[in-house]
């Protein structure tokens, strides 16, 4: 019995996958739930389990688009598994003993061409006399000269001949190598000057359609600030060990960052909003997404509800999200829904940055790296550890003045998180 394996929904919304790899081969012997392919949606990479045990027959391609629904390849459950029994594939003896029709048919066939074969090594040993007849056409055009075709769009590229090197008979330049040639660039090096090419994946196409969304929908502006970092590394310095050992995670900068974020949006709320139609929809929580570099690209899953999460709670669900993108095992669902997004490029070296809002919310806010700069305090200068921050935002929603309020808000609580994050009380606030 042939078991029909369909394409299962990832989640509301998605209509079609994209078959990113086979992790089996068509007439494998497959296991229940084994995992049997990788499929790309417009959201995450999601691994295909097998439905059932036996032989797998593949339906579909890698790289072919399926709709949800539709089926993606066929499981014969009776088949027995190889090795204790009889394989679920003939071999090659017994294929050849169930069709010796077809085997004489081959024969007769390759008998066939070894026969043109013959005739057509025969026909090259012809005189040269014979082969210059005027019955037969010949081709006039020296080694590099292009034909007419070619030499008129090599006229329109504004390229010489020269430049090409012909694939027609004797060298000649045909109308495919004039289309084909790119002009020079100067004279090349001895180093490679290969090329490739391969398709984008479908989660890598509707990332790139988000992002070009998002620069032409939304009137997108940006607005920057500085941040000293001093506080944060005399907190983390003094109990990061404790926190580590007492909580099973470190206490990094993305806590006191969604922290700091979740006090300002209590202040602006215009920034935890976003637009459908003629209408602004705002949201009394905080669902903040987190821009994280997985394998197949940026993810950006979402800490739900981050305003009743404590430091701990942060860096906890920061941790379980980060490795689950890492090892490719996110799901839609812990990827849809944020109202505010942080990205941190700073973990790459970016000095300053515009970030992208994610759409359809109204804002994201930037981190970058931290670098020890000279700073005026008090009328004199220190060295000080200073991060650039960055807010872009939707204008239509949000106005300058409060986009540079939060950036502030932001900035005041990071700078001063005893008073403003931890009500003064730093122990209690990271449960120590």
């Amino acid at each position: 019995m042939a078991l029909e394996m369909k394409v299962p929904s990832p989640g509301e919304s998605i209509t079609e996958v994209e078959i990113a790899q086979w992790l089996v081969e068509d007439g494998d012997y497959v296991e229940k739930d084994q995992a049997v392919a990788e499929v790309d949606s417009d959201k995450a990479t999601l691994e295909l389990p097998a439905e059932a045990s036996g032989i797998i027959t593949l339906k579909a391609e890698e790289g072919d688009v399926i709709a949800v629904g539709d089926v993606v390849c066929l499981i014969d459950t009776e088949a027995e598994k190889p090795g204790g029994g009889a394989s679920g594939k003939k071999s090659e003896k017994d294929t050849s003993e169930d069709k010796p029709a077809e085997k004489e048919e081959k024969e007769r066939q390759d008998s066939k061409e070894d026969k043109k074969d013959s005739e057509k090594a025969d026909s090259k040993t012809e005189s040269p006399s014979k082969s210059s007849t005027p019955s037969q056409k010949q081709d006039t055009y020296a080694s590099g000269t292009p034909s007419p075709a070619a030499k008129k769009i090599l006229d329109e590229k504004g390229m010489d001949s020269k430049e090409i090197k012909g694939s027609g008979r004797d060298g000649r330049i045909t109308k495919e190598d004039a289309v084909g040639a790119k002009a020079s660039m100067g004279t090349p090096g001895t180093g490679k000057r290969g090329e490739s090419k391969k398709k984008m994946s479908m989660f890598r196409r509707k990332l790139a359609e988000r992002l070009v969304s998002a620069k032409n929908d939304t009137a997108m502006l940006t607005t920057f600030n500085e941040v000293d970092m001093s506080a944060i590394f005399a907190l983390r310095k003094k109990y990061k060990e404790e926190f580590k050992e007492k909580h099973d995670v470190g206490l990094g900068f993305m806590s006191f960052f969604t922290l700091a974020v979740v006090r300002a949006l209590e202040e602006y709320p215009s920034v935890n909003s976003m637009i459908d139609g003629d209408h602004m929809i705002s949201f009394d929580y905080k669902d903040i997404s987190i821009a994280v570099s997985g394998p197949k690209g940026l993810t950006v899953p979402v800490i739900r509800n981050a305003e009743n999460l404590s430091f701990r709670g942060v860096e906890s669900e920061v941790k379980r999200l980060a490795v689950k993108a890492r090892d490719g095992k996110i799901t839609v669902d812990e990827m849809t829904g944020g109202t505010f997004t942080i990205t941190n490029g700073g973990v790459f070296g970016s000095m300053l940055s515009t970030p992208i809002i994610n759409p359809p919310q109204s804002a994201i806010l930037g981190m970058h790296n931290i670098v020890e700069r000279p700073v005026a305090i008090e009328g004199h200068v220190e060295i000080r550890p200073i991060m650039f921050v960055a807010l872009s935002y939707d204008h239509r929603i949000i106005d300058g003045k409060e986009s540079v309020g939060f950036l502030v808000a932001v900035k005041e609580a990071i700078e001063n998180p005893e008073e403003l994050l931890m009500d003064n009380d730093v122990k209690r606030a990271l449960e120590l």
